[in-house]
Formats: structure tokens, C-alpha cells, sequence
């Protein structure tokens, strides 16, 4: 056997045993969600005495959907959830165009100094302002458990980052020169951002709403110290509290 023939019986055992231990790291990766893919459709009897089993002593059921759906009041969070995530993201969007739109076209001090101060609160974590935030909206303003008070604090909280990025798009891939058209065919700076620099941001658009609509939809640090009311809460705090009440 030469050398070669070696070499390539030995890349050939070392991809056997990737396969092998990557199938083995899958599976332990699956079991937990077969697992609650098989126990959903059992009684809590069944669940308890035959965790394992493909079918419980009482057969396929359904109930638990419903029963679930009703005790957490599922279609209210999903509503709550729906409004507060569709109206921050289009908020941030246009919050953040708008500026980024002053802030490149305009060679203000002002400008420089309102973007370098976006740029540095991104630095600051949360948990730094948790306790000012329900201190000062709560104890002072009165203004916790409202969804537009959360709204305006999700808009606050990401209009930074959204306004980083769309400050780059706008200075790297929109020429002055369009605009400059626009204004001698007789449009307003108004009319100019919305007819010809806003819908050239249609892929910065889509990052910022794809990436903040995720934050917002799946956040339940900041809707847990801002939404006191059940009747208001979304669906990770709604969840929570629904797994805190019958998980045991």
C-alpha cells in the first residue's frame, strides 16, 4: 500500500467519524423537541406516567391546544404583540431615515454632534437604565402600563442603530447629484426624501425592520417592567407567566 492510498483511507476514516459524531450531536439536539412534539397530544396523566411513549394510556387528544390557547388568552397577547411590534418598527424606520437624512445632507456642528451622541449611547447597556427607567416613567410620570409608552421606549432604544445604518446607506449609495435634479425640477426637500431618497433605502428598509421586528417581537425584559396590566401583556411575558402557573 502506498503512501497516498494511506493517507486517503485515513481522510476517508476521518470523515466517517465527523459523520458519525455530528449524528450523534443532532439527535441529542432533537430528542428534547420530539419529545414535546409526542407529549403534546397526551393527557397530563399520560404525560407524567409515560413520558416516552408515542401514545398515552388515553389515546391522541387535541384539548391541549385549545385549553392552552384560552388560559393564556392567546389571540389578545398575539394582538398586543402584533400592534406593539408593527408600530415601533414603523416608527424607527421613519424616525431614523428622517434623520439620517439631515444628518448627511446638512454640515451642521449640530448634526455631528446629534449622530456622535446616537453612536455613544449604543454603548450603553440596558440594564444600566432599568431602574432610572421605571423610576422616573413610573414614579414620576405615571406613565407605565401603556403600549404606547412601551412603543415609544422600544422607539428610543433602537432609532440609534437604525439610524447608523441608514446614515450609511444614504452616504455611500445615494449620489447628491439625484437630489440636485430633483430640486431644479421643482421638488421640496420634503418631496425630494420621499420620492427619491426613501425609496432607494428599500434594503436598509428591510434590514432594519427585519432585525428590529425580531427585538421587539421576542423582547420581554423591557414589556415586563413597562406592561402591568394581564390585559395588555404580549406573548413572552403572557407565556411566561402561563408556564410559571401551570408547570408544576
Amino acid at each position: 500500500m502506498n503512501q497516498n492510498e494511506l493517507a486517503a483511507k485515513q481522510k476517508k476514516r476521518r470523515q466517517i467519524l465527523t459523520i458519525i459524531v455530528l449524528i450523534v450531536v443532532f439527535i441529542l439536539f432533537v430528542i428534547p423537541f420530539l419529545l414535546v412534539l409526542i407529549n403534546v397530544f397526551k393527557t397530563k396523566g399520560d404525560i407524567t406516567s409515560s413520558p416516552l411513549a408515542l401514545i398515552g394510556e388515553h389515546g391522541f387528544t387535541m384539548k391541549n391546544f385549545p385549553e392552552a390557547m384560552e388560559k393564556m388568552d392567546f389571540w389578545n397577547v398575539f394582538k398586543n404583540s402584533a400592534f406593539i411590534t408593527f408600530s415601533a418598527t414603523i416608527l424607527t424606520i421613519l424616525f431614523s431615515a428622517m434623520a439620517s437624512f439631515v444628518i448627511v445632507r446638512n454640515n451642521w456642528k449640530a448634526c455631528t454632534l446629534f449622530f456622535a451622541l446616537m453612536i455613544a449611547s449604543m454603548v450603553i447597556p440596558f440594564q444600566v437604565l432599568m431602574v432610572p427607567l421605571v423610576s422616573v416613567y413610573g414614579g414620576i410620570f405615571g406613565v407605565l402600563g401603556s403600549r404606547i409608552t412601551l412603543i415609544f421606549m422600544h422607539v428610543g432604544f433602537s432609532v440609534s442603530m437604525a439610524t447608523f445604518m441608514f446614515h450609511g446607506a444614504i452616504h455611500s449609495n445615494i449620489p447628491l447629484e439625484l437630489e440636485e435634479a430633483a430640486l431644479i425640477d421643482g421638488c421640496s426637500r420634503w418631496q425630494t426624501f420621499w420620492k427619491i431618497v426613501f425609496p432607494l433605502l428599500k434594503p436598509t428598509v428591510a434590514t432594519v425592520a427585519i432585525i428590529d421586528a425580531m427585538a421587539f417581537w421576542n423582547d420581554y425584559l423591557l414589556p415586563s417592567l413597562v406592561l402591568t396590566d394581564k390585559a395588555i401583556y404580549t406573548i413572552p411575558i403572557a407565556t411566561q407567566a402561563f408556564y410559571g402557573t401551570y408547570s408544576t
